[in-house]
């Protein structure tokens, strides 16, 4: 997206603010979809806890996307967005089965990660299908906090279960349509990845009457300039021709799933704010901004090293800043950042900003969320208000002593 229509979205919406490109969102879409052309069933399913405004999700919902979601607050948001109940599969963790029940009358794929709640579901609904989560045991990801497929992961079933499973399935009679897998967020090594996926396959055999075989996502995009990322077309060339080759071993075609979240829209994501002073100690620069871990909190939370530019001063001498917020607390962007000279009023870009940031936002210091933009056609437009007082205290309860 260019400096230009980035400076014009902070001068029409001010600062803070969250800015989205639509052609980066259907760019990834299409690039996972080319890569894995060869097979014939393809679903993808965008995991909404990334980023659920919702007029993202109807635009995804256009590209002809599903929806993974993780509670029954972000189905709702899906079929308010306009999805169809069999283009939603909810893959809750840690929920009451009240809650399991309650969605699964909506009409949505269920997908059950716990050996007791499954054995509770499948006595009382036999007869709704649902997914199995595996964990099977192979560590992924690109930091301890995002690696869900461990053997202390508390996500999915152990593949040390299967026995187990199996006999809660054939006690209950309920039937299983598809399994799943998630190994973490970040995932470089494809060869890591084809190793949990052959795990999965070695699951799937022992059920019947699978439609599917969702093998979750978790695949690295670039932070910064030269940063890795995940190798989709080779991934898509190795796993296409081993799903190809278990749907002919099985006997008919499934359906080959993923839940790309970031992928999709991570790099859409621009986050602007202001510098509000320019603060020199000893030995660091420091960048102050309008805004801190309240609204942007990955790189507090995961280390997470984002690209930062001035885009309103973009050419000059670079020096060394730490970019820091406003909050109470350390909640520093970057350490020691090239960046193009800064001055009081300039607007920075902490780019890739499109997933896991708003999404985590808070009213942390009873400070305000900021707005979000969708970039699309050449218009900016606005697709959530910067919260004001009011909304601050809307849902308190105010006594009167």
């Amino acid at each position: 997206m260019k400096k230009e229509k980035l400076i014009e979205a902070a001068k029409n919406f001010g600062s803070p603010l969250y800015v989205y490109d639509a052609s980066k969102i259907k760019f990834q879409y299409k690039r996972l979809t080319s890569a894995f052309k060869n097979v014939k069933n393809l679903q993808l399913n965008y995991a909404v806890k990334a980023l659920s405004n919702i007029s993202i999700l109807k635009y995804i919902n256009t590209l002809g996307a599903g929806i993974d979601t993780v509670s029954v607050q972000e189905v709702l948001l899906g079929i308010k967005a306009g999805y169809s109940p069999d283009k939603i599969i909810y893959t809750p963790n840690g929920v009451s089965l009240h809650e399991i029940k309650k969605v699964s009358k909506m009409g949505v794929k269920i997908n059950i990660d716990n050996l007791n709640t499954l054995e509770q579901f499948g006595n009382l609904y036999p007869e709704v299908p649902v997914c199995i989560r595996i964990n099977p045991h192979v560590m992924a990801g690109g930091n301890s906090k995002i690696s869900v497929g461990h053997i202390d992961s508390k996500f999915g079933i152990s593949i040390h279960q299967i026995p187990l499973l199996l006999r809660i399935v054939e006690n209950t009679n309920i039937k299983v349509n598809g399994i799943h897998m998630h190994t973490g967020s970040d995932i470089l090594d494809i060869e890591v990845f084809i190793r949990a996926t052959e795990i999965l396959f070695d699951v799937a055999k022992k059920f019947k009457f699978l439609e599917f075989i969702d093998f979750g996502s978790g695949f690295k995009v670039p932070y910064y300039n030269g940063d890795n990322e995940t190798n989709i077309e080779e991934l898509g060339v190795k796993l296409s021709e081993r799903f190809n080759r278990f749907c002919n071993d099985y006997g008919r075609d499934l359906t080959l799933v993923f839940e790309p979240g970031k992928f999709l829209v991570s790099e859409s994501g621009n986050f602007l704010c202001s510098v509000n002073s320019i603060k020199q100690t000893t030995s660091t620069i420091f960048a102050q901004v309008d805004s801190g871990f309240n609204h942007f909190i990955r790189p507090m939370m995961y280390g997470s090293n984002h690209q930062i530019e001035n885009i309103s001063n973009p050419n000059d001498t670079s020096r060394f800043y730490s970019v820091v917020g406003y909050i109470c607390e350390t909640d520093t962007f970057a350490t020691n950042k090239k960046i193009s000279k800064i001055s009081e009023g300039d607007i920075l870009n902490i780019k890739n900003a499109g997933a896991y940031c708003f999404s985590m936002a808070s009213n942390y210091n009873s400070r305000y969320r900021p707005a979000e933009v969708l970039y699309l056609n050449n218009k900016l437009i606005l697709i959530r208000k910067r919260e004001s007082f009011d909304d601050l205290i809307k849902n308190q309860v105010e006594l009167d002593f």
